[in-house]
Order: structure tokens, then C-alpha cells, then sequence
């Protein structure tokens, strides 16, 4: 057994990784992957698969649907695929002694609090059980606002669920270059600070043919989790052996080093701020309290000079000095409570420390 800084691990296998040229399933790579992942187990790793695949092998064995809308022609090949990419999986981890589960998520697992800590929890106890498990977005019932980016941000959302050490995150490219990945003149950055957003220029806009991501996805979502306290890596997924190389912090792939630890709940907070309800404006003396690194401090509802859109108790909002939006955080009061004690002293903090993200 060799040491790796990885104990947990989040694998994203996309499309593109798991179907050949001809975009059909490529049952040799995904039979790789698949012995690289026992192989991770065997060296005391513990892995959750979120695994794209679903409508490429629908498409695979019904290409000639005939349904004109598109969000309905993916809902079937999604239904049809589904349980022929468990099938691939069940008897190929059998074959290493390895039991797997499936889980189907929509984004409204995440959003709802109930259904994310039942989720978590099932995840907990596959992990401590030594149970794999696979999960996919539920593709037969996400449309528009219930569906991810794409898979990328989906594991994210897993990785910051169940705290994991590292965010595999495989696709049909080495990583992040400084030109075109097809250019032989381009060369793959190793190593992307997360807190500086200057590779953004080298991202170029292209998804696959499943996939509704793409490079960009991948490196938003990947500068997110490295702040956010995981090790998070881009590497080919069709290339032989690379998950061993990344265990083994060999080879060639884009590393985006974590940064301090964050606490789960605002991890969760940070993937969710696309969601927020409604917006807290603060003035300047507030603005200033929370930005100061020297010490924590809460939203005091005698800062806020405005409250805008409805939400409740629990919801998220953003936060914003004029017209700069500092970060986000979960309120204590609901709209009407939180107008009817706008700007007084006294009161329950409007959010607290421990559910604040600020930057």
C-alpha cells in the first residue's frame, strides 16, 4: 500500500472519457478506469464515481429518436441509458470484488436542506460500508432550472458534501493549456493558483457532444473547490494509468492546490450562491467590519439600509456596498422581519459569522 495525500476522492468521468470516436461506449476505457479505481481502493482511498454517460449510451442504442423537442429526446435517452451504464459498472466491479450503489441527484437535493443532509448521510455510510458509489445527475427529470451546468459542477457539489481530500475531474484533454490543446505549439500549465483568475484568458469556449460544460466549467468549478479547500485535478481520463499518477503525484495533468480548509456548511454556501433569493444592502462602516481579516464578525442589521426580493428564514442571499457585491450568506430573519428592524441596534445579527462567506 502506497502514501498518498488523497485519502477521499471524487472522481468525474465525463462522456467523452467513457465513448469512443464513433461515439459509442468504449468498454476498454471504461474497463481501465474502473481497475484503476480498485486499484485506488486497494491503497486505502475511498472513491465516489459521479459519472456522466446516461444519454450517450441512450443516443448509442436509440440514435434515431424522432422526438423534435430536445429536451425530451435527452429525458429518453437518459431513461434508456441509464441502467445500461449501471449494468457496464455492476459486472466490471464485480469482476474486481468491489460492490457499487447508485445515487440520482437533481439540483433541488442540494438546495433543499433535508434532502441534502439525507443525502449526505447515504453517502457516509456507502463510504464507511466500503461501497462505491456512482452518481449521476437524474437527466429523466432535470430540466432547465433543476439541472446543473454539467456534471463538473455537480461533483463539486459532492466534494464539498462529503469533505473529500481531492476532485478528479476527467475529460478527453490533459488540462488547462496556454492555447489551443490541439496546437502543437501549446503547453499544459501543471499548476493553476485558484486565486487568480488570469488563466481565464486560455479557456476557449467548447463543450462535447453529450456534455452541457465544458473547459470553462471545468475551471470555474475547479477554482472553486481549490478555494474551498480541495485538491482539485484536470487530467485526460483516456490516458492509461492516470489516476495512478495522481495518487502518486506523478505525470501530467493542471493542479489547483487547495487552500485553507473551509467548513462544510460554506462550502455549501459557495456552490450555492447562484441560488440566492434575495439581496442585502449594507453601507460602508458594515462593508468595512466584514471585509477586516483580523477578526469575524456577523451582519448586524444596524449596517443594512436595504432589503430586496422575499426569501425566509434560511435562505440565502447576496450581499452587496453599492454596487459591489461583497458575498453571500444564509439570514436568521426573513424579508419582512429583517425590514420592519432595518437599521436598528439591539438585534439578533442578521447573519452570522458561521454562515457568512465573504471574497
Amino acid at each position: 500500500m502506497s502514501v498518498s495525500i488523497y485519502h477521499r476522492i471524487v472522481v468525474k468521468i465525463g462522456s467523452n472519457v467513457l465513448t469512443d470516436e464513433q461515439s459509442r461506449p468504449d468498454l476498454g476505457r471504461i474497463a481501465h478506469l474502473v481497475e484503476q479505481v480498485a486499484w485506488l481502493r486497494s491503497q486505502g482511498a475511498e472513491v465516489i464515481l459521479v459519472s456522466s454517460g446516461a444519454v450517450a449510451m441512450g443516443r448509442s442504442a436509440l440514435p434515431q429518436l424522432s422526438h423534435v423537442n430536445p429536451v425530451l429526446r435527452r429525458q429518453v435517452w437518459a431513461s434508456v441509458g441509464q441502467p445500461r451504464l449501471m449494468q457496464i459498472y455492476q459486472q466490471l466491479f464485480e469482476n474486481q470484488s468491489a460492490h457499487i450503489a447508485q445515487l440520482l441527484v437533481t439540483k433541488e437535493d442540494f438546495r433543499d436542506r433535508e434532502h441534502y443532509l439525507n443525502m449526505k448521510a447515504c453517502l457516509q455510510g456507502l463510504l464507511r460500508d466500503e461501497i462505491i458509489p456512482i452518481i449521476n445527475e437524474n437527466d429523466a427529470v432535470a430540466v432547465t432550472e433543476l439541472m446543473f451546468t454539467d456534471n463538473d459542477e455537480l461533483a463539486g457539489l459532492v466534494a464539498a458534501a462529503v469533505n473529500a481530500d481531492a476532485l478528479v475531474i476527467l475529460s478527453n484533454v490533459a488540462g488547462i493549456y496556454d492555447g489551443h490543446p490541439s496546437d502543437p505549439n501549446s503547453q499544459l500549465i501543471r499548476e493553476i493558483d485558484p486565486t487568480d483568475g488570469q488563466f481565464q484568458r486560455f479557456i476557449l469556449p467548447s463543450t462535447s457532444s453529450f456534455g452541457r460544460g465544458g473547459m470553462n466549467t471545468k475551471y470555474r468549478i475547479a477554482r472553486k473547490a481549490a478555494i474551498l479547500g480541495v485538491h482539485t485535478i484536470i487530467a485526460n481520463g483516456k490516458k492509461d494509468n492516470i489516476l495512478h499518477e495522481i495518487w502518486n503525484q506523478s505525470g501530467a495533468y493542471t493542479l489547483f492546490p487547495s487552500q485553507k480548509k473551509t467548513s462544510n456548511l460554506k462550502k455549501r454556501l459557495a456552490y450555492q450562491g447562484a441560488e440566492t433569493k434575495g439581496k442585502i444592502v449594507i453601507n460602508e462602516g458594515a462593508a468595512q467590519a466584514l471585509r477586516a481579516a483580523e477578526r469575524v464578525s456577523s451582519l448586524l442589521l444596524v449596517g443594512v439600509t436595504a432589503v430586496e426580493g422575499e426569501f425566509e428564514r434560511g435562505d440565502i442571499v447576496a450581499i452587496f456596498c453599492g454596487d459591489e457585491e461583497l458575498g453571500i450568506g444564509m439570514v436568521q430573519y426573513g424579508s419582512t422581519t429583517a425590514r420592519k428592524y432595518l437599521g436598528q441596534k439591539g438585534k439578533k445579527a442578521l447573519v452570522h459569522y458561521d454562515y457568512l462567506l465573504i471574497g
